[in-house]
């Protein structure tokens, strides 16, 4: 069969085996991975089953070619139809060569069988189906068969079947051509792989094939050594004979006279038995090299022995001792087939456990092993040797951070799969991240209805299994290896403790997962979920920025910072970082957050409407952080500010308002019903508030909305030191305006706005300032001062915001924007 590779099986007695078949996808792809890969792929040779039903028989008719799978029944026969006369050829070519100066007629006809058989075996080979050393698929086209044949061993095979009996005679019985005859024991790497095979056959014992692989070796050597011994005795003339080997031989009184005449059993007993004896080193000078080419021959003999000597004894020895690799192996399998023969184990579970017990055996694959008492440091520079190459170009990690990667990288662990296999089903937990390295995956779609569909492949540098882990939820797609894979694994549990420290870098894996372009297809039905997960992770990171500001770590809130987070960013409750800082009193996270660029002005909107980081810090008392912040220009803004007021005034809290009224919010705010804190503090008798509030420029003239001021409020509440409080109020603030009625300073007080020269629908026309008026008792008024205000003709009216036209000043609210317009406008 030449060098085509051959499957093998660890048989058991419970299997049936043919070829898994795997449709071709693409080229074969070359490994980047060097003289490893190749050799796993080279050496490792495997059967996969399937039920009886798929069992190929006979030639296979595969786009109307005709090609043999190796494990065709009676292609096997004639694998060891062939085994027969590979061992006949490799005995008989050396006695060929020495002893026979052309051969008997029978015997002629015999080597013709022979080789007529070989020739037809070369011709099968054309028409066999192999496996790629590389994909570990099974190749049926017809062109990569014959091109890999006549590349491998096919003009070797051609020539050992040629009658070089019949040329020898034809030319002349020239000695020179029957050197060629040596080119026939090419056949014994048949008789070398049969033996292979049967040492690993658990049905046979190993210590039998051990021995029989020994004494085939040694029987082999010593025949081919004693066929050279006797050709050199018998090359030179007769009346040269005493000065060979068997010229000098005595046995006793006997000596050998006409050597070449006697039986040709004897002749070869003879010469075995020189051969031997020169091998065991154990004769006592009766048996010697005469002549200078016996001389040569057997010190290069001689030498060979020292070294084929060794490896019998050794292999005795280990035979003894017990501990080889292949006997382990052996033992190894022999207890997984008992285990799964009593557990009843279904037939894919039992290959994939055969399959990959081969894979350890064939390919030395115990690098956990070879590296466990090495240190962490060397290790670490190993993986990343071996592995950063891969990774980098692994797309979910595109623009991650390098110190991300490499901590990715010695994580790393590396395993094989065989085509056919499954890596992830459907459905399933996944707690492994897979990237590929070499070879060809296949993502399947399992509908409802049981139908498999091809969702997309996955060739090297891909990931599989980062949806399932980084969305937590149940793995989309199966997995299925389409040719022999190398891929790389990460467990679930140590890329999340990456994950905590190099936030950054799992923002920016969700978002290459979602915008990936081998993913969009993919995950198009996913997205969803994979956008609440980067809302998610996004909302975690905030917490833990917010975490370290509340409590005061700056040196882990930089390091966060530093590796990317957003300290704008906000939590489930609206805080941001400086919220937190100014609300805590960290005076130092509050300045390195300032100069971080954070808007100080910043509004938390959820259960705290509208709080910004400087009335944090008022409401905590923290009054060196509240000044930090006016400092760098921040201002008390407060959405709702009569409410807020209301109830700081309801609470009693005099300090949180001296604080807030020194920061310039407006006293005389209103609420909902149009109520300013000094009529609630009036209302409630709560002289220091008033006082307070009073001292802060509330006005007591203001009217809620059913018209009642604070004087009124206080003297429904009878505290006579208020209600003089308030009256002094009323007198000192009626006496800043001599020339107006207190009517008139009540609505004056009370209501102000803002008039603007311009329609306010109208985007046209170029925007201008307004001027701000005092509402008067009438329209008219409003209408007649804004007009001289803004040069408007005397025809015009008032409209609100909403383009309504207002025609009583009892419609117009405090601070109300207006818009003076001509009425033919």
């Amino acid at each position: 069969m030449g060098d085509v590779i051959r499957t093998e099986i660890i048989r058991d007695d419970s299997s049936d085996s043919v070829d898994y078949e795997v449709d071709d996808l693409r080229d074969k792809i070359k490994s980047s991975r060097g003289s490893r890969f190749e050799l796993i792929a080279n050496q490792l040779q495997r059967r996969r089953y399937f039920s009886r039903q798929n069992v190929i028989t006979g030639f296979r008719d595969l786009s109307k070619t005709l090609v043999i799978h190796p494990d065709n029944r009676w292609y096997r026969a004639w694998t060891k139809f062939i085994l027969i006369w590979a061992l006949y050829s490799s005995f008989f070519t050396p006695l060929e060569f020495a002893f026979f100066r052309g051969l008997p007629e029978n015997l002629f006809i015999l080597d013709i069988a022979g080789q007529l058989a070989f020739l037809l075996d070369i011709i099968l080979q054309f028409f066999l189906a192999y496996r790629d050393s590389q994909t570990y698929r099974m190749v049926y086209k017809r062109t990569p068969i014959a091109l890999k044949y006549l590349k491998s061993s096919f003009i070797i095979d051609l020539l050992s079947c040629l009658p070089w009996d019949i040329i020898y005679k034809a030319s002349g019985r020239k000695e020179e051509v029957r050197y060629l005859l040596w080119i026939r024991l090419c056949r014994v790497r048949k008789v070398i792989e049969f033996l292979n095979n049967m040492e690993k056959d658990t049905r046979i014992n190993y210590l039998f094939t051990r021995i029989v692989k020994l004494i085939a070796v040694e029987l082999y050597c010593t025949h081919t050594a004693a066929c050279i011994f006797y050709y050199l005795a018998t090359t030179l003339p007769p009346e040269k004979e005493g000065y060979t080997w068997i010229g000098s031989l005595k046995l006793g009184d006997y000596s050998y006279s006409d050597f070449r005449e006697i039986d040709l059993w004897l002749r070869y007993t003879t010469s075995l038995y020189f051969a031997i004896i020169t091998m065991a080193t154990v004769g006592y000078g009766d048996i010697h090299a005469v002549n200078l080419r016996e001389m040569i021959f057997v010190m290069i003999y001689v030498s060979f022995d020292m070294i084929l000597g060794a490896y019998l004894i050794g292999n005795m020895t280990a035979l003894i001792v017990k501990g080889s690799k292949t006997e382990k192996f052996r033992d190894k399998m022999a207890d997984v087939i008992k285990y799964m023969n009593r557990n009843r184990l279904g037939r894919d579970i039992r290959d994939q456990i055969k399959g990959h017990l081969r894979l350890q055996y064939e390919s030395s694959y115990t690098e956990a092993a070879v590296l466990q008492d090495i240190p962490v440091s060397i290790r670490s520079k190993i993986s990343q040797t071996l592995y950063l190459p891969y990774i980098e170009k692994v797309y979910l990690f595109k623009g991650c951070s390098s110190e991300f990667i490499n901590q990715i990288v010695i994580r790393l662990h590396e395993e094989f799969f065989l085509p056919g296999e499954v890596v992830l089903e459907q459905g399933n937990v996944v707690d492994q991240l897979y990237f590929v390295c070499h070879g060809v995956l296949e993502e399947v779609g399992v509908g409802e209805d049981g139908m498999e569909d091809t969702v997309s492949y996955l060739e090297p540098n891909s990931s599989f299994g980062e949806i399932s882990i980084l969305c937590n939820i149940p793995q989309p797609y199966t997995v299925r290896v389409c040719e022999l894979c190398r891929v790389l694994r990460i467990d679930k549990q140590s890329f999340a403790n990456i994950l905590e420290i190099y936030f950054y870098d799992g923002r920016k894996i969700l978002t290459n997962l979602l915008e990936g372009k081998d993913s969009n297809i993919r995950v198009k039905q996913l997205e969803s979920d994979i956008t609440f997960h980067i809302a998610k992770h996004e909302a975690e990171l905030a917490l833990r920025v917010n975490s370290a500001a509340y409590h005061g770590d700056l040196y882990q809130l930089k390091g966060f910072i530093r590796a990317g987070a957003d300290p704008k960013k906000t939590d489930y409750d609206g805080r941001s970082p400086l919220h937190l800082a100014a609300s805590r009193g960290y005076e130092d996270i509050t300045i390195f957050l300032i100069q971080g660029g954070v808007d100080i002005q910043q509004k938390r909107y959820f259960y705290n409407f509208g709080n910004t980081p400087l009335l944090e810090a008022l409401k905590n008392g923290h009054d060196r952080v509240a000044s930090l912040l006016v400092n760098e220009g921040a201002s008390l803004s407060i959405d709702d500010a009569g409410c807020f007021l209301c109830k700081a005034v309801v609470r009693g809290d005099t300090d949180f308002l001296k604080r807030v009224l020194s920061n310039g919010i407006d006293p005389n705010s209103k609420d909902y019903d149009h109520r300013t804190p000094l009529h609630v503090a009036a209302s409630e008798g709560l002289y220091l508030m008033a006082k307070l509030l009073l001292e802060a420029g509330a006005s007591v003239f203001m009217r809620d909305r059913w018209g009642s001021t604070p004087l009124d409020e206080g003297r429904r509440c009878g505290n006579k030191n208020l209600i003089k409080l308030l009256e002094d109020a009323k007198s000192s603030q009626l006496s800043e305006f001599p020339l107006r009625s207190e009517g008139m300073l009540d609505k004056k007080l009370l209501r102000k706005c803002t008039v603007y020269p311009f329609h306010p629908w109208d985007t046209s026309v170029h925007r201008s300032h307004g001027i701000m008026l005092w509402i008067p008792h009438t329209i008219e008024e409003l209408i007649k001062s804004a007009a001289e205000q803004l040069g408007f003709p005397s025809d015009c009216c008032i409209l609100s915001e909403d383009a309504g036209k207002i025609i009583d000043v009892d419609m117009i609210s405090d601070s109300q924007k207006l818009y003076l317009v001509s009425e033919t406008h």
